[in-house]
């Protein structure tokens, strides 16, 4: 089959729990799973910032949701606030059967996602569409019992903080609106990226009956339960570097070593500080390589146009003054990505916002994506995935083991060329080859309304952020393709209905 080859205020002081988290005998790289976030995020944004052009067209509500859909004892009946907001300005109406873009919120607060995903607002016009942007509950303004911290701390309530309570919620509010809005005929196309991007690719196979198609952007939906090779992501990172700098690469892979034997020396640890201008005095040479590593693979997960960080990292690695060290090169690179500070802060990577401790849970119980790397696979030092190691680590957290081969029993993955061709259809998977997270995603297609739809430059959910005059041909192509198969789906729906009135 013939695949289309194209080319994140809510910070919570939960610092405790977080140097629980982090506080493990192991390098960080041995544990943490980068986050599946369509955005990059570091703080986000307050959402008194939106963009006025569009803020004046949202309305904000709450769904009085359930909080456990799959069990009759009553405390299941118990209900919490769940946030939506509604972009109707551009929507067809109910009378026009006018269709439904529907995004559904992942691992953070929906704020920053009202103005980062601009795929909803910049097609709906063309649809005469109506959005619906969904927060993920335990995240934002949709936390059971009001709050987070206590949420997440307690071991019965965090219980029910998983994918499929989160997708029965999208159910449920998004049938409410067709009743409440009598637009019982209007199609929905649910929309994700990312996390997100799974769980719309899995609301379509579950609840097919409410959801016309999906557009799954960077959903690696193929990496659990040893789908994808352990090292594929950093594999991609890797491949990335080498791409825009065989020299910068080859530097990146020396220098693991040499922080080591720096930091074997007596006083090594404080020449590392100095030289890197740490923010505070490193306690071992792992936290400045976790630091590191972290860049590498953020910078390569968003290596977005038209500033490509890869680019600027070994931009720095390459440009560094003459006579240059290895450290002193690796150090240009930081420079060169981060910019000019007095300091750089190396524990930055475990920031006390929701996102990464709601995060740690979601991969302690059932998103274990099993990210690892061998010897001389990667531009980084070994760090095999060790489930049991892994494991213990969790339980030692939350007093649960996460549960591996979850995703794969109840979403499938196995034989997924076999398996989805015959009864699933209306999906597309987007992706960018650039993304590490590429590298668990479907990039074939898998029957003619199976589509994957990749460019060969692409990053991170680069195909559902908002358009921009600076924008590559190759990008601008794949929105196009992406728009006309769901105007495919949608022309075909309104014949069946057409045929089913007569």
């Amino acid at each position: 089959m013939h695949t289309h080859t194209l080319s994140h205020q809510y910070s919570l002081l939960l610092l405790p729990l977080l140097l629980i988290f982090f506080s493990a005998p192991y390098s960080k790289a041995a544990y943490n799973i980068p986050k599946l976030s369509p955005l990059f995020r570091t703080v986000l944004q307050d959402p008194n910032t939106l963009s006025t052009s569009i803020s004046e067209d949202l309305e904000t509500f709450f769904y009085s949701q359930t909080l456990d859909h799959f069990n009759y004892r009553p405390e299941s009946y118990t209900t919490f606030k769940q946030r939506y907001v509604i972009n109707s300005k551009y929507w067809g109406g109910a009378n026009e059967n006018a269709p439904i873009f529907a995004y559904l919120g992942a691992e953070a607060p929906l704020d920053d996602d009202l103005t980062g995903i601009g795929f909803l607002n910049e097609n709906a016009p063309r649809f005469k569409a109506l959005q619906v942007y969904i927060e993920h509950r335990f995240y934002g303004k949709s936390v059971p019992f009001g709050s987070f911290e206590e949420a997440i701390k307690n071991h019965s309530i965090r219980g029910y903080f998983n994918s499929a309570q989160a997708i029965a919620d999208y159910a449920k509010v998004l049938m409410y609106l067709k009743k409440k809005l009598s637009a019982q005929n209007s199609p929905i196309i649910v929309i994700g990226g990312s996390y997100g991007g799974m769980l719309a690719s899995w609301f379509r196979l579950k609840y097919p009956h409410i959801a016309l198609g999906a557009l799954a952007s960077s959903a690696p939906i193929l990496y659990f339960d040893d789908l994808t090779p352990q090292n594929g992501y950093y594999s991609l990172v890797t491949k990335d570097f080498k791409e825009v700098s065989e020299n910068c690469y080859k530097t990146i892979k020396e220098s693991w070593s040499e922080i080591d034997k720096v930091a074997s020396m007596s006083n090594g640890l404080s020449v590392l500080s100095k030289r890197f201008k740490t923010c505070k005095h490193l306690n071992n040479s792992s936290e400045l390589k976790d630091y590191l590593d972290s860049m590498y693979a953020t910078a390569a997960q968003y290596n977005q146009p038209p500033e490509y960080p890869v680019t600027k990292v070994c931009g720095g690695i390459d440009g560094a003054s003459e006579g240059s060290d290895i450290l002193g090169r690796i150090f240009a690179g930081v420079v060169g990505y981060k910019g000019n500070w007095s300091c750089y802060d190396t524990g930055q990577y475990i920031y006390p916002d929701e996102t990464n401790v709601g995060w740690g849970w979601q991969t302690c119980s059932e998103m274990v994506i099993p990210i690892g790397r061998g010897r001389n696979d990667t531009m980084f030092p070994p760090s095999p995935f060790d489930f049991k190691q892994y494991s213990d680590h969790c339980k030692s957290l939350y007093d649960v083991p996460p549960r591996p081969h979850w995703v794969t029993t109840y979403y499938g993955g196995q034989s997924i060329k076999l398996v989805l061709h015959r009864f699933a259809s209306n999906f597309i998977f987007s992706n960018g080859l650039r993304d590490p997270y590429s590298s668990g995603g479907v990039l074939e297609d898998l029957s003619d309304s199976l589509l994957a739809i990749y460019t060969v430059n692409g990053s991170h959910c680069l195909d559902i952020l908002p358009a921009d005059v600076s924008d590559p041909q190759w990008l601008i192509k794949q929105r196009k393709i992406e728009v006309e198969i769901m105007e495919g789906w949608i022309k075909k729906y309104y014949a069946d209905l057409l045929a089913l009135k007569k």
